[in-house]
């Protein structure tokens, strides 16, 4: 029996955390040469900062894209921007520059960031799996591929390379001020539920009511998600046994909450309210390493980092929530997830996970 397709979910994913120090410094303890990092000021109220490999560098260094935000992509100019920005990717980690008045986006003193960092496939290639042709790091092992590819304005596909099905894709246009959206198992191929707002899952023909196969997605003529001649970067996951899980519940209303069943124990949660409005809550065993977990960021905000209320328990095989709240439990109110395993409730050898 097969218990896991990752013995070693660090391998894939890690987060790590820093306090800044404004100096030219190399952030490292990532485990691997990330090619997707997100990373958000804890303790202050600057947005949610995304670069990859496939999109690259800039003028002075990576090009960014804001999940607060449905601005266009920041090209790295002025010397990484007026508060400093990540200008290499390293074996282990990253290094950033100073910007014009400071480090306050990556390096600040005495301020704390957190960093999910994820492993693609390394050197992007060439994917003429679709009728749009896209540009593809995929790493079929951990089911995570980047695509980059130009919008037609007529219905298409684009080839995501992972060689098995997405359950969950974010796409951004890199060119204009156009919303996140985001494909869900959870919500469905005529439906789609964006990033950087709270709006609940609306209909839409952003995925041409298709539902992804293993070689493509399909996109219809929204111009969030294809505009003729805008560009665009996809974030495709597909769903691995002790590793990553895709999926929704419904909230009961209860301090004796929900149990959702992952299969692994989750270092990473994303939970977004999707039958109503809401905001996506990022959770992860890093920052609270011990139950409860309630040390949250609002993706589609700038805020600081909040812990006020006691909101999930990271069990060994899933996340229990502990809280009434209607952000992550509301009674009938449907929710949709993403999640990362810290360890899988049992490794391929059969050796169980422990609780925490």
């Amino acid at each position: 029996m097969a218990y896991t397709d990752i013995d070693k979910p660090t391998d894939y994913f890690n987060t790590i955390l820093w306090t800044g120090d404004n100096t030219n410094r190399t952030i490292s303890g990532v485990g691997f040469q990330p090619d997707w990092i997100w990373w958000k000021q804890r303790n202050g109220t600057d947005d949610h900062r995304l670069l990859d490999s496939v999109r690259g560098e800039g003028i002075a260094s990576y090009k960014l894209l804001f999940s607060s935000g449905n601005y266009a992509e920041f090209d790295g100019s002025d010397n990484g921007g007026s508060q400093g920005n990540i200008n290499a990717i390293t074996s282990d980690g990253f290094s950033g520059i100073q910007g014009t008045v400071g480090w306050n986006n990556w390096n600040g003193t005495g301020l704390n960031y957190v960093g999910w960092n994820w492993l693609a496939g390394g050197t992007a290639s060439s994917n003429t799996d679709g009728s749009i042709t896209s540009t593809v790091s995929a790493n079929t092992t951990s089911g995570f591929s980047i695509v980059s590819y130009t919008g037609t304005g007529s219905n298409a596909t684009v080839g995501h390379g992972l060689s098995s099905v997405p359950k969950m894709i974010i796409v951004k246009d890199r060119s204009a001020t156009n919303n996140w959206t985001v494909y869900h198992v959870g919500v469905g191929n005529d439906k789609d539920i964006l990033l950087d707002v709270t709006n609940a899952e609306n209909t839409s023909t952003a995925w041409n009511n298709t539902t992804p196969t293993s070689s493509v997605f399909s996109i219809g003529t929204l111009g969030n998600v294809n505009t003729s001649s805008n560009n665009y970067i996809a974030y495709c996951f597909a769903e691995k046994k002790g590793y990553s899980k895709f999926g929704s519940y419904t909230g009961n209303g209860n301090s004796d909450g929900t149990f959702v069943y992952t299969g692994f124990k989750p270092a990473w949660v994303l939970i977004k309210p999707s039958s109503t409005t809401g905001s996506w809550y990022l959770f992860d065993s890093t920052r609270n390493s011990f139950n409860v977990t309630n040390s949250r960021l609002k993706v589609d905000g700038n805020e600081a980092e909040s812990s006020s209320i006691d909101t999930l328990d990271i069990t060994s095989n899933g996340f229990k929530l502990r809280d009434t709240n209607g952000a992550w439990n509301g009674s009938g109110t449907t929710y949709i997830y993403m999640c990362f395993a810290e360890n899988p409730f049992v490794t391929s050898t059969g050796i169980p996970t422990t609780a925490r």
